[in-house]
């Protein structure tokens, strides 16, 4: 029997063409109307994410 994906985790992230890892700035769900328009462009865009091959075998499939 194979091992599921943990689905929790793989709706965090997005994996592009090539296999590079993406994934959401941190601090974006609230308390951004009072802050400035600059901060909230930079927040965003979407960050490498970095992951061993060990772990990124346990928790994503594809």
């Amino acid at each position: 029997m194979s091992t599921k994906t943990n689905k929790s985790f793989t709706k965090r992230l997005k994996v592009s063409k090539n296999g590079k890892i993406t994934a959401r700035k941190t601090g974006r769900n609230h308390f951004n109307a009072k802050e400035g328009r600059r901060s909230q462009l930079n927040k965003n865009r979407s960050v490498v994410f970095n992951i061993s091959n060990k772990d990124r075998a346990f928790y994503i499939k594809n």
